[in-house]
């Protein structure tokens, strides 16, 4: 906790979609909060969100780009310079890529750049909070990575996104296993159709796998957003391993 007795997370990709509804889930819920993004207004327009929603939320902006490293240490020493102590890392920032294009076609540098931020910025921003909440008393913390449906599942054309998703499960369970000394708790959530500007596509027809273009439902990103804080507000000694929050129709169980 805070000097204030609130306890601190850090979440990226707050600017928007997911990344802003559970910052605002977990400020209205008492936590301090310091959101992280490439963009400053877009934090700040999360920020106001809270502070317009509860006059007590403390919103702390960061301007970082997960996939660098000095970004990510400069992130997380502010966070400890103001609040002292990290509860959660809501590991999210996140993207999808080049949309519709074959395998065989794909740029290396758009590969690159997805591993950049999906997979590098994740393990840097734990290796970062872990290393947090190793050294602070009292010691532990919570780690929550955005795995995805495609964690378990591809749609066509997407083997970068679906590649880093996969690698994630692998960095959760790692940072489970590492963490036990610790009592650093890490958990995945594998989010389905959230209603966000990254899945604004799936409203006009989204392909396949038999080729089709079809529309799939969506789910409001706010109940994603419950279901991190419910994950986060458990004590160190319980821990939500997997959870699967999905549009309930969505084309994922058995044929659709």
């Amino acid at each position: 906790m805070d000097a204030s007795g609130n306890k601190t997370a850090v979440v990226t990709g707050a600017g928007s979609g997911i990344g802003r509804s559970v910052a605002l889930a977990l400020a209205a819920a008492g936590w301090t909060v310091a959101a992280a993004g490439r963009r400053i207004e877009p934090l700040r327009e999360t920020a106001g969100a809270a502070e317009a929603a509860g006059p007590g939320a403390d919103v702390l902006c960061v301007r970082a780009d997960v996939s660098e490293p000095d970004d990510v240490a400069a992130l997380f020493a502010a966070v400890r310079d103001r609040y002292g102590r990290l509860d959660l890392l809501f590991n999210n920032a996140g993207t999808f890529g080049p949309s519709g294009v074959p395998l065989e076609d794909l740029p290396h540098e758009a590969w690159r750049s997805v591993v950049d931020v999906n997979l590098t910025g994740a393990f840097l921003c734990a290796q970062a909070a872990f290393r947090q909440m190793k050294e602070q008393d009292p010691q532990g913390g919570r780690i929550i990575n955005n795995g995805s449906i495609s964690a378990h599942v591809p749609r066509p054309h997407s083997i970068a996104y679906t590649a880093t998703k996969h690698a994630v499960t692998g960095l959760t369970k790692s940072l489970s296993l590492d963490g036990r000394p610790y009592r650093i708790a890490c958990g995945q959530i594998d989010i389905g159709n959230a209603a966000t500007d990254m899945t604004e596509r799936m409203q006009q027809g989204i392909l396949q796998a038999n080729g089709q273009l079809a529309v799939e439902p969506v789910m409001d990103a706010a109940d994603v957003a419950r279901t991190v804080v419910h994950m986060a507000e458990l004590p160190l000694d319980a821990n939500v391993q997997f959870a699967t929050v999905m549009a309930t129709a969505m084309p994922y169980i058995g044929r659709g």
